[in-house]
């Protein structure tokens, strides 16, 4: 049996007085991540419930000194947990079933988790920026966004958490900011950023230079370009991807470290007749029209597989847990919860269909949690 849920977890600082703690933290987390797989984490007492449900088999892998806890006692141990200290247990049991995949797509995103707004405390909602492996199929890490803070301060702090070296980390426009292209390229990897006004002369640069050249015909060496279709239930999709390698009349090449091309995606939408036409213009690092056009589709991943799968799997918008630390701590949770059901791949099926059959079937759940 894999015990690395447990093990890496069993280092967590207990929050609560010592000498006054009836139940394991070990034991409370992994019930909280059994309930959450199952479906049954609507609310603390439909976690108690659940518990209490499968003691028998929750006895299997659990000491419960005390018997099943209660949902108070849930309730309080999530909401003075440390998510820091959850945050750094959770880094170390990703990373020991992360297959290191030389340039691998690092999307890093930010969501708001929309129902943690605390009206009462007048508290907003919880912003938290993940990092998503696209090629592993799995959340790597996350920070909370403080209050009185943003996105630009978060990134750095979590990707120096991570191992990236030989990845490439891609970006929306809020993180293309020099200071997050120095750790990327300290920590020896490569990037695409996003560009939007918040580089308002970089990106009208770029713009202006890539339109230009685009109305006339390329064909000297710098420029390089690929173009992908897919159609699926009535959407027809075109993007073509243009990469400019010679930047010696960019004045801003010098003030971002490693740029080494600048690059456009063209998309051409149709569905149901309407056509839709865009232009996103980037930074990179990269040289190569086919990395440059691998790592802005995996960027996309992190949409749909991640944002995507939190928002209707988990119905994580609708997250009622608002007090102290449970939002942020419940927002881990969900991502262990993610990475478990993304690492079991005996059934080809959504997942969804995965957590239902958790729900009824020791044997499937006891294969996701512990291998």
């Amino acid at each position: 049996m894999n015990n690395s849920l447990v093990e890496h977890f069993s280092t967590l600082k207990d929050p609560r007085m010592v000498n006054k703690c009836d139940h394991k933290l070990i034991d409370i987390l992994v019930i909280a991540v059994c309930a959450t797989i199952c479906r049954w984490d609507e609310s603390w007492e439909q976690v108690a419930d659940f518990a209490v449900e499968r003691e028998e088999w929750l006895r299997k892998f659990l000491d419960l000194p005390a018997g099943i806890p209660s949902h108070d006692t849930l309730r309080r141990v999530f909401l003075l947990l440390d998510p820091a200290e959850l945050q750094s247990c959770f880094l170390g049991w990703a990373s020991c079933f992360r297959n290191k995949i030389i340039g691998e797509t690092i999307a890093i995103d930010g969501k708001t988790v929309r129902g943690s707004t605390d009206k009462a405390s007048n508290r907003r909602p919880i912003h938290v920026v993940s990092a998503w492996a696209n090629e592993n199929k799995l959340v790597l890490g996350q920070v909370k966004v403080s209050e009185k803070s943003n996105e630009i301060i978060a990134i750095p702090e979590l990707l120096n958490l991570l191992d990236i070296t030989g990845c490439t980390v891609t970006i929306d426009a809020m993180g293309t900011q020099k200071k997050i292209v120095k750790v990327i390229t300290d920590k020896n990897a490569d990037y695409v950023l996003g560009l939007k006004s918040n580089q308002k002369s970089l990106h009208d640069d770029v713009k202006t230079y890539i339109d230009d050249q685009l109305d006339i015909a390329l064909t000297d060496d710098s420029h390089s370009s690929k173009k992908t279709a897919d159609a699926d239930h009535g959407r027809i999709e075109e993007r073509n991807f243009h990469l400019f390698t010679d930047i010696s009349w960019l004045e801003q090449k010098e003030l971002w470290e490693n740029l080494n091309a600048i690059g456009v995606v063209e998309a051409r939408i149709e569905r149901d007749g309407v056509v839709s036409t865009d232009r996103r213009y980037y930074i990179t690092s990269l040289k190569k029209i086919d990395q440059f056009a691998k790592h802005v589709r995996g960027h996309w991943g992190v949409e749909n597989s991640l944002h995507w799968t939190l928002d209707v799997a988990f119905n994580e918008d609708r997250c009622t847990r608002r007090k102290g630390n449970a939002p942020a701590n419940s927002t881990v949770l969900k991502h262990m919860v993610l990475n478990l059901l993304k690492r079991e791949k005996t059934k080809k099926i959504a997942i969804n269909r995965k957590r239902a059959i958790a729900g009824r079937r020791d044997d499937y759940l006891e294969k996701i949690v512990f291998g």
